[in-house]
This record gives C-alpha cells, sequence and structure tokens, in this order.
C-alpha cells in the first residue's frame, strides 16, 4: 500500500512540529551569546558554566535520586498490584483496589498533588525529600501496574505449575519462572515510571520542602526569570540520555528477540 502524498506531508509537518523546538534548543545550547536568541557563534561556554552552577547540578542530583528510589518503589509496588489484580480474581474489595490503581492514570496531577499535601498536612509530615518520594511513587505505580498486567494476562501459567508440581516453592517459582518471564514488561513499567518522575513538576511543587529542589522546579523558576543558555545546555544533556537509553533499550530488546527465535529454532530441531 503506497502512502499518499497527503499523509507524507502530514506526516513531515507532525515530526517537524514535535522535533525542530528540540533541534532549535540544542543548537542554542552551544551559543557563544549570552542571548539566547542571537546566534552569536559555537561555543561550549555553558555546559562548562552549568557544570559550575551549583544550584542547578544540585537539583539535577536530587532529581536522579527521586527518579531512581520512586521508580523502583513504584515498580515493586505495582508489579504487586498487578499480580494481584489478574491473579486473584475474586477477592473482596477488589473493584475498589482495582479503581484506587486506574485513578491516577486520568485523574489531573494537580488533583493528586494537591490530596498528597493535605494527607501530609493532616499527618504532620515535614514536606522534604521523602515526601516527593512518596507522592511520586503514588503517581507512577498506577502506569507500571498497567504495563505489567498486560504482560501478567498472556502469561503462560503452564510454566509455574510445572516448577510447582516438581517441588519448587511458590516464592522461588515467582523468581525463578515468572520474573524472568515478565522483567521485559518490569523494566518498561521501571523506565516509564522513572520518565514521569523526572518529568514531573506540578506534584514535586506540591510537595517539595527545603532541600529538595527537583530540576522541572529549578527550571521554571529560572524560565519565570528568563531563558538562560545554561538551561538550554542541561536540556540538551538530559535528551542525549534520553537518546542513549531509548537506543540502548531498542537494542536489548532486539537482541533479546533474535535470541529467543534462536533458540525456538534449536528446539524444534532437536525434537525433530
Amino acid at each position: 500500500m503506497k502512502s499518499s502524498r497527503f499523509d507524507i506531508t502530514v506526516l513531515t509537518l507532525g515530526f517537524a512540529f514535535l522535533y525542530i523546538p528540540i533541534v532549535i534548543l540544542v543548537v542554542y545550547s552551544f551559543n557563544a551569546s549570552r542571548l539566547v536568541t542571537v546566534w552569536g557563534g559555537f561555543s561550549l561556554h555553558w555546559y562548562a558554566s552549568m557544570w559550575s552552577n551549583e544550584g542547578l547540578m544540585d537539583a539535577a542530583w536530587v532529581t536522579a535520586r527521586v527518579g531512581v528510589l520512586s521508580a523502583t518503589l513504584g515498580t515493586v509496588l505495582g508489579t504487586l498490584a498487578a499480580l494481584a489484580l489478574v491473579r486473584f480474581q475474586k477477592f473482596p474489595g477488589r473493584m475498589l483496589f482495582s479503581g484506587m490503581i486506574y485513578a491516577p492514570l486520568v485523574m489531573p496531577e494537580v488533583i493528586t498533588g494537591l490530596s498528597m499535601l493535605l494527607l501530609f498536612v493532616a499527618l504532620g509530615v515535614d514536606r522534604g525529600f521523602w515526601t516527593v518520594i512518596i507522592a511520586h511513587t503514588t503517581f507512577t505505580m498506577c502506569y507500571v501496574a498497567i504495563v505489567v498486567q498486560s504482560r501478567l494476562l498472556t502469561f503462560d501459567r503452564s510454566l509455574e505449575e510445572a516448577a510447582l508440581d516438581l517441588g519448587c516453592p511458590p516464592v522461588k517459582t515467582f523468581f525463578k519462572i515468572t520474573l524472568p518471564l515478565i522483567l521485559p514488561a518490569v523494566v518498561a513499567g521501571w523506565m516509564l515510571a522513572f520518565t514521569l518522575s523526572l518529568d514531573d513538576l506540578v506534584i514535586a511543587s506540591f510537595n517539595t520542602g527545603p532541600g529538595a529542589t527537583t530540576l522541572p522546579i529549578k527550571i521554571y523558576s529560572q524560565v519565570r526569570l528568563g531563558v538562560t543558555p545554561e538551561i538550554n545546555a542541561i536540556c540538551t544533556i538530559l535528551i542525549g540520555l534520553v537518546t542513549i537509553g531509548v537506543i540502548v533499550a531498542s537494542l536489548s530488546t532486539k537482541r533479546a528477540e533474535i535470541r529467543r527465535i534462536r533458540d525456538e529454532h534449536l528446539a524444534q530441531r532437536q525434537g525433530i
């Protein structure tokens, strides 16, 4: 089926709308001029200035720690929630439990952030680093649960049953059989949770405190006073890290698929 000229034009305009602003940001991160809208020649000055900006680097370090911890906790809780929804079809409160899992997906972030703020205030908890992690974990675990649940719905449970019949304990069966088979979905859920935490501004702004300023909050506060080339530089580094992560994940998935197909062919030949 050939693509029409209209389809190609619409696709080109769509990609241009999405990626031309990113390209402009990357190009102007190498701008020698202090004015971000005036090209003053190629320079790496703002990258060096970015590394010496303690406020920006501290915010980046806080964001990285919050992202890793909240994504890890969200992945563990989301995987357990997915197992409960798929493996236990009937238990008291299942409808309420599933509704609580799916609610943050459709709920505006401002409501989620405000509700978490009211919870911490009611409990008398001082807002800071750990309150941001708890808020992000609550927000991201539902996405992990959806991703892992989609994998568990197509999971061949006969493999687990065979291991249990051979005397393998349930916990060991999970770590030896179930977890390796659903690992791609778990990793995908972790990456999605980390990305959501890295990008979040609204929920973090409600639940942050002294010493827990994340990078999106820091950038937003500086952009309100005017965009500086340092912001372009750190955004370019983030784009590069995300691009490398996507490439590595794609190559790993492709290699795993090739390995799986090769193992299947080898098994078929041995069976013959």
